[in-house]
């Protein structure tokens, strides 16, 4: 079968997580690092491809441009191989509500991935957007600065609803990719969520690792910026991807009922005439 339906992939969702919460810490770390280089790169050629498409003459046609070629960010951690923070805050927490692993074992694994995404992230934004300056000269620059700061001038709670909607949909995508068999349906279903999400904008908290410290690095904004607009948007990640597809999904398709339909009570090992006393005593 090339392509897996929600109760399976539900399973498939847990299995990969329980498989992540339980990798050496330095398989996590190593892991980590490429998955927030993988999405750094992804952003680096969204601002190199749309830098030079100027909105008053390209219009939305720029934003679907850039959201064309974001997702070889995604594919790459999918299936070149990495760990991604956002992908994991769907998987780890369905795997947390069936018993499978603990509490601890989600914070653990989320906070090796924050450190290890950042890590990779910042030195994709440092060595080739700041050394090499493909994020610091002309237009690319232009793009890296307007891109960063209209992240970081959201305010908390828009912020914060932003990131919900970013995770809902790369979890989405992290989610197709598990119900499909062969490359050629993961690739499309990595694409098409993710292409939706940045070309409205959401705010996805390993992105936003890259194009800040870029701009920081070009000399704009300053390291506090980056912190405001960090915890926000972690929270929204972070409900978007636990709640809205791991939660939601888990429910539907995982939970045991607290209660047997009738029918399956009728056929229970015991009978409807258990239930009758044997004998019945008159008065």
């Amino acid at each position: 079968m090339a392509f897996h339906p929600p109760k399976e992939t539900a399973k498939r969702a847990m299995g990969n997580g329980e498989t992540k919460a339980h990798l050496p810490v330095s398989t996590s770390l190593l892991l980590g690092f490429l998955g927030g280089a993988f999405i750094a790169f992804g952003f680096l050629l969204t601002i190199r491809v749309t830098a030079n498409l100027p909105e008053e003459i390209w219009g939305s046609l720029s934003l679907l441009i850039g959201g064309a070629v974001f997702p070889v960010g995604l594919v790459l951690v999918l299936l070149a191989g990495g760990e991604l923070l956002t992908g994991n805050m769907m998987a780890l927490p369905m795997t947390r509500f069936s018993g499978k692993i603990k509490t601890i074992d989600v914070v653990k694994n989320w906070s090796l991935l924050t450190v290890s995404n950042f890590v990779g992230a910042v030195f994709v934004a440092y060595v080739f957007g700041h050394i090499l300056g493909l994020t610091e000269t002309g237009l690319f620059l232009e793009k890296t600065v307007a891109t960063a700061g209209a992240k970081i001038d959201d305010s908390f709670l828009q912020a914060f609803i932003s990131g919900i909607g970013a995770n809902w949909l790369v979890c989405l995508a992290v989610w197709i990719c598990y119900s499909a068999d062969n490359v050629a349906g993961k690739l499309l279903g990595i694409w098409f969520p993710i292409m939706a999400f940045v070309a409205i904008g959401f705010q996805h908290v390993v992105a936003n690792m890259f194009v800040i410290p870029a701009a920081i690095f070009a000399g704009y904004f300053g390291w506090w910026d980056y912190v405001m607009n960090f915890v926000p948007v972690f929270l929204g990640n972070a409900v978007g991807g636990a709640l809205f597809v791991g939660g939601f999904y888990w429910m539907a398709y995982v939970r045991e009922k607290e209660q047997k339909p009738l029918h399956s009570k009728l056929n229970d090992s015991s009978s409807f005439s258990d239930m009758v006393p044997s004998k019945i005593h008159k008065g």
